[in-house]
């Protein structure tokens, strides 16, 4: 029973980081209409500068400077900001398409820094030995479980609190009026390039701080973790929850994730050993296959955007 408990501490953990992902990926695309092709960049920004800025120092390897996890992770969130700063000055001025494709390429741009990179990153065999938020002070694993996940929700309740508050403002206004209709936005004053840039940083900061969290629950970052698959996941997370609302954002982290280790746990329980081979692309397959039954039986999501905010 206690198994049981202890793997439902970490499935729920789990879940609420990635739930601060689409929630950062929700503004973006849910409230401005900004397509991120590159989530898993802007994740993976800030679970290595976390990692580097708060972890171990091991010979050989640039990093290590055992700093407190609030300004490690602060750091890692920066730095995930400035990332998209950069690109999104660079492309939001050119048609929305352009944004997808570099946002895209950093992700790839990324992930291959990663994985040669050694001296910076750790290369293929990761960065590992990140000492865990009071990890000292609750001796028992299980408590300390507990622990992690109440900070990771009160990290998610906080992201979630802040972003209704925003999207509910007249500035939240203001961007679903450029999502809508970027030229009527711009005769009563707007200025589209501007907060669409801000979104995009708001957002992207958001997936660094899910990121920094993701590297002290794991105390490990590797190229791996910067997959287009997790590109991939969110989107299904917020295709299925519903596009611009909250909740929805949460609760489609929740489903898919719970689909995502339930399918994987039934293929490698039940399913031939031959066929196990193949549980990661099967895993593709029966996401893709939620997308795209979500896309043609209900593609508002399941908690649609409420009709007081508009629609796209």
């Amino acid at each position: 029973m206690s198994g049981v408990v202890s793997y439902l501490v970490f499935f729920a953990t789990m879940a609420a980081i990635l739930a601060i992902v689409v929630l950062g990926l929700n503004l973006q695309w849910g409230y401005t209409g900004l397509f991120n092709g590159g989530v898993a960049a802007f994740f993976g920004a800030g679970a290595y500068v976390t990692m580097l800025l708060g972890g171990r120092p091991e010979p050989g390897q640039f990093g290590g400077f055992l700093l407190p996890f609030p300004v490690a992770i602060a750091g890692g969130i920066l730095f995930a900001g400035l990332l998209a700063w950069f690109f999104g000055a660079l492309t939001l001025k050119l048609r929305h398409d352009y944004l997808a494709i570099a946002t895209f390429g950093v992700a790839v741009a990324l992930e291959s820094v990663a994985r040669n990179a050694e001296w910076l990153t750790g290369g293929a065999k990761g960065l590992r030995g990140f000492p865990r938020p009071l990890e000292a002070s609750i001796a028992d694993n299980f408590l300390y479980g507990l622990f992690f996940l109440a900070l990771v929700l009160a990290v998610l309740a906080a992201v979630y609190v802040g972003l209704e508050r925003l999207v509910r403002s007249p500035y939240g206004r203001a961007l679903r009026a450029i999502r809508e209709d970027e030229e009527a936005a711009r005769s009563l004053g707007k200025n589209p390039v501007r907060l669409r840039l801000q979104s995009f940083v708001i957002g992207s900061m958001i997936m660094g701080a899910a990121g920094g969290l993701y590297v002290a629950f794991y105390a490990f970052i590797g190229p791996q973790d910067l997959a287009p698959i997790l590109t991939f996941q969110v989107w299904a997370m917020l295709i299925v929850g519903g596009a611009g609302n909250n909740r929805g954002a949460v609760l489609g982290a929740f489903l898919i994730w719970a689909a995502w280790t339930a399918s994987g746990f039934a293929l490698a329980t039940f399913a031939p050993q031959a066929m196990q081979l193949y549980t990661g692309p099967i895993q593709y397959i029966l996401i893709g296959s939620v997308i795209v039954g979500m896309l043609l039986w209900r593609p508002q999501g399941i908690l649609p955007e409420r009709i007081g905010q508009g629609r796209r």
